[in-house]
């Protein structure tokens, strides 16, 4: 354990070791048990659901089917509605994954209106923690707030605050207690007199100001979105997604957020696998993977597992790569202990070295030899074993030495050196082995040309 993690969480066990609160640890359960225990108590707890009352004891078997009633399952519809999954009304393994994975303890269909609201556009807090790292963290997170809203947040000592920040463990007679490791990370109550405003965390969560642990920063930014008024956004890439993402990069989605509480702009929409009418605005392999990427997300699949999931760009690439890609290719024929990766946006061009910008970048397409009438690549396809990459750029694509940094002189038509694919391009990949599964989990059109040994997939999305 690190030093900045074991600072934080000495600072919150000493100063809960002067608070009397009720020690619980997690029961060791069956797998069954834990699947009849997460869709009962989690549709209770963050979807209202009421189970039957007074309802005749039977065996476990009988219990679970008994479970099935039309109420319990529009609580899961509604559950899997606000995940962005088709909602089928059954514990689906999305399902059931999302409700194991540690989140905030707030409900997502908490009745947030208008008069949910603070009055006044300064407002106090109180920290009885003494360490200065921990003070730093909310510090650092409330400015987050501040920066982007009208309102300003001022520390108080012992005085009355609008909003009490606290650690607690298990039952601390707030109605809503905590699970022990893992589970409910924290919870707020919304604007209000009293408890209003208020943030707790749990003491017994390993909290820390790195990616060991729970960065409790990550945690305190969406907490503090409650204090001040914010529900739960089914945008996994906004602040106030419900689900806990362990390391916070950059926040993205904080304006839309805080917009709702003045307007009525709809909030940001995640794209959707499923959507026949989905595009992408660019694919590349990258190692043994392929990456799909549409906006500001992107989607990871591998050949060893079944499922493509939906991630943010910037949870792996660097956040001076743009959320608008068009195109993008790996390349590690230079040197094989270095992965170069090309990203194409508009006019420009950035190299990545180990995932790492290289100094310099992004620069002008033209120093790829492109004419300035060509203003964008719209897709990438690097053939590794012949050692060049194929640029398309509306009906026509242009050839690449990578060897000696030479680009055509003249392009070809699409038609006439891929006969059949359709153009324009939107997206191109190479990838190793004899089929192509790598688009089985998204919905697109395309056409696959075999060369020697190694096939290439064209893709037009429609």
């Amino acid at each position: 354990m690190i030093t900045a993690h074991r600072n934080v969480w000495n600072a919150v066990k000493t100063w809960t070791a002067d608070v009397t609160v009720q020690q619980r640890k997690t029961p060791q359960i069956t797998r069954s048990q834990h699947i009849i225990l997460c869709r009962q108590e989690y549709l209770r707890h963050f979807y209202g659901y009421r189970p039957a009352e007074r309802r005749p004891k039977r065996s476990a078997q009988n219990d679970m089917d008994a479970d099935w009633s039309k109420g319990f399952c529009d609580k899961i519809k509604h559950m899997q509605r606000f995940f962005g999954f088709p909602p089928s009304g059954e514990l689906t393994k999305d399902t059931l994954e999302v409700m194991r994975k540690p989140r905030c303890g707030l409900s997502d269909v908490e009745p947030f209106g208008d008069t949910v609201r603070w009055t006044n556009r300064i407002l106090s807090y109180r920290l009885p923690i003494p360490a200065s790292q921990v003070r730093k963290v909310f510090r650092d997170a409330w400015k987050v707030w501040s920066n982007v809203t009208p309102i300003k947040f001022r520390k108080r000592g012992r005085r009355e605050a609008d909003i009490a920040i606290s650690f607690y463990s298990g039952d601390h007679q707030d109605g809503t207690p905590f699970d022990g490791k893992q589970g409910i990370l924290a919870h707020a109550f919304l604007p209000g007199i009293g408890i209003g405003g208020d943030v707790h965390f749990d003491a017994e969560e390993d909290w820390s100001t790195n990616s060991t642990g729970y960065n409790l920063f990550t945690v305190a930014v969406h907490e503090f979105g409650h204090a001040i008024g914010l529900a739960h956004s089914p945008d996994p890439g906004a602040v106030m997604y419900p689900v806990s993402k362990h390391v916070f990069k950059c926040f993205p989605g904080i304006s839309p957020d805080f917009d709702s509480l003045f307007s009525n702009k709809p909030p940001p929409k995640t794209p959707d696998k499923c959507d026949p009418d989905l595009s992408f605005d660019a694919v590349t392999e990258l190692q043994q993977e392929v990456h799909f990427f549409k906006d500001r997300f992107m989607w990871r699949k591998h050949p060893l597992f079944e499922e493509t999931r939906i991630t943010l760009t910037n949870s792996l690439w660097p956040s001076s790569i743009p959320s608008n890609l068009d195109a993008g290719y790996m390349n590690i024929e230079k040197n094989f202990n270095l992965m170069l990766v090309f990203c194409f946006s508009g006019s420009q061009y950035w190299k990545l070295t180990q995932l790492q910008l290289e100094e310099g970048f992004p620069k002008n397409i033209t120093n790829l030899g492109f004419p300035s009438r060509v203003k964008s690549v719209d897709a990438a396809l690097h053939i590794r074993f012949k050692r060049y990459t194929v640029f398309f750029t509306g009906h026509e694509c242009w050839r690449y030495d990578e060897l000696w940094e030479v680009l055509d002189a003249r392009p070809s038509l699409i038609e006439q050196e891929w006969p059949g694919v359709p153009a324009p391009i939107d997206a191109a990949v190479y990838f190793d082995g004899t089929k192509s599964p790598f688009f089985d989990a998204v919905q697109v059109n395309y056409s696959t040309l075999y060369l020697p040994s190694k096939p290439y997939a064209i893709v037009r999305t429609v």
